[in-house]
């Protein structure tokens, strides 16, 4: 046996070579090796870097048409593995100059995409780790985490502590969006609402916003089946700087109880995306309470400044509202995506959300005095991200004090100028500045043959053409207005200047000024004329 044995291995031996050349061949590629994902990992953070820093050498708004891509890259996915410099070397030249660059610090538009070193690295971590903790057996220390950090946001917030676990009713959840957070918070009104009055009375539901409450508030209400016909979008005047109108709201609800409908949910806002109007929230939250009403507080751009002690009082009365959400993406240092939602009455959206199957039950689920929160049933997808990893990373990185100073940095920018805009007699402001958004508009001269709108609408698209910055509009109580959002975290005071005498330059273009020598050489000095 032994000689038998010695010369199989004999065999081997003489056959070696050839079989190892042909193994080496034949082994398969491990698309998770950890010394590929440490090369490469290396060469993507050197990529993302080099873009931070070169990031004011892209158009900020893209220059790209319809279906250029689909020209430029091939018809079908390659049959062999590609290499990573390959896939990077088509990044920069194909993806790159078809975005529109949310971090340059002359991206002013919509609301800021904030982002930091630190949520990107706890981002990193949870696609690293992967985890879905759909249930806290799934990922105990996942679950936990969120739990704590929505505990730690909405204490530095000054929330009521009747949205904290610790009240042992309340509780937050970390959403992908306001979308998904109202709608959340709507579903589980409808179904409060609904075991009173009989599911038959579906169609008999009412939701209430002012005119400028966000689009995706009426995006939820179509999701939740509230008929068109009872979606009420109640106006608002520049004689109240375009809030919710309280005696109005009132009236509403009144008439509608007389004609045998049900009012069921508020949706007050606190800065709007038009104008970053504020909604009394607390003589809202009264209204809710004499009609029995399920009042959400949407707080996606502004809700990160509660933060800062001195903004604090823009939220009078939350302590009368069911449920309040934020985006931490929008203004709080965190990527994409990150909605924050604290509701008072955890069972209220567990009730409407929760679903029971067999291949998820678990003896800490199922138990009598359950102590574990499910997040599954806070939501309406069943899968999640571990997005609390990002949160917790930014909320440790930068403590308190550090939100709280780039916050006000960036309140202190827009202040300065809103100052700028109302110094210069051939502009005004449009509404009042609340946080960090300016909205402004040019001012037609007098025998201007065309129509002030018009004139804005032909500034801002100069504007955004010349790819070396961007903003967006907005059109309140009929007038278009030119908004001005600073909030990327690259934006600095001379980010903001240089912007301001791009404004003003292309002003003088539209109504055939001529820029002073002065302020073309500073522009040119700025690369005005060569950034993109």
């Amino acid at each position: 046996m032994e000689q038998e044995n010695n010369v199989f291995n004999n065999n081997n031996t003489s056959n070696s070579s050839s079989t190892t050349n042909n193994n080496n061949k034949n082994k398969k590629k491990n698309p998770l090796d950890p010394e590929e994902f440490r090369n490469h990992g290396h060469k993507l953070i050197d990529f993302i870097a080099d873009y931070y820093s070169n990031i004011t050498n892209y158009p900020v708004r893209s220059q790209a048409q319809p279906g250029e891509l689909r020209r430029l890259l091939p018809v079908q996915a390659p049959i062999s593995p590609e290499p990573i410099d390959s896939i990077l070397h088509d990044i920069n030249s194909f993806i790159l100059p078809g975005l529109t660059h949310w971090l340059s610090p002359f991206h002013f538009a919509y609301f800021p995409s904030s982002a930091s070193t630190a949520a990107f690295l706890g981002d990193l971590l949870c696609s690293g780790l992967n985890v879905i903790p759909f249930t806290w057996l799934s990922s105990p220390s996942a679950t936990e985490l969120e739990s704590i950090v929505m505990d730690w946001l909405a204490k530095a917030l000054a929330l009521p502590s009747s949205f904290l676990f610790s009240s042992g009713t309340g509780g937050g959840v970390l959403q992908g969006t306001t979308c998904e957070a109202i709608l959340c918070t709507m579903l589980a009104a409808r179904e409060k609402t609904l075991i009173l009055t009989g599911h038959h009375r579906a169609f008999d539901l009412v939701v209430y916003s002012s005119d400028q409450a966000h689009s995706s508030f009426q995006k939820a209400a179509k999701i939740a089946g509230i008929l068109p016909s009872n979606f009420r979008s109640l106006s608002t005047s520049s004689s109240t700087f375009f809030s919710f109108s309280p005696s109005l709201l009132r009236q509403t609800i009144s008439e509608d109880l007389s004609s045998g409908l049900i009012p069921f949910f508020i949706c007050a806002t606190v800065g709007t995306t038009s104008s970053t109007a504020v909604d009394p929230i607390k003589e809202l939250s009264l209204i809710a309470a004499e009609f029995n009403l399920w009042l959400h507080v949407d707080s996606a751009y502004a809700g990160s400044a509660a933060i800062c002690p001195e903004f604090r009082h823009y939220f009078d009365g939350v302590d009368g509202a069911s449920s309040l959400s934020l985006n931490a993406h929008k203004w709080l240092l965190t990527n994409l995506d990150c909605c924050c939602l604290w509701v008072k009455d955890q069972a209220a959206l567990t009730s409407a959300l929760s679903t029971d199957p067999e291949f998820l039950k678990n003896d800490a689920s199922d138990s009598k005095d359950k102590n574990v929160v499910d997040y599954k049933d806070w939501q309406v997808a069943l899968s999640r991200r571990f997005r609390a990893m990002k949160l917790w990373f930014v909320l440790r990185s930068h403590g308190i004090s550090g939100i709280q100073s780039v916050i006000r940095g960036h309140v202190e920018m827009a202040m300065k100028f809103e100052g700028m805009v109302a110094d210069d007699r051939r502009f005004e402001v449009v509404v009042p500045r609340t946080f960090a958004m300016v909205c402004f508009r040019l001012l037609a001269p007098e025998g201007w043959p065309e129509e002030v709108n018009e004139l804005n609408r032909r500034l801002l698209e100069g504007l955004n053409k010349s790819g070396r910055v961007c903003m967006s509009h907005a059109v309140v109580g009929g007038v278009y207005v030119i908004r001005f959002a600073i909030g990327a975290t690259l934006t600095e005071q001379h980010h903001v200047d240089l912007a301001w005498r791009m404004v003003r330059r292309h002003a003088d273009d539209l109504l055939g000024n001529v820029a002073g020598e002065e302020e073309e050489e500073e522009l040119k000095e700025n690369g005005y004329y060569n950034c993109g």
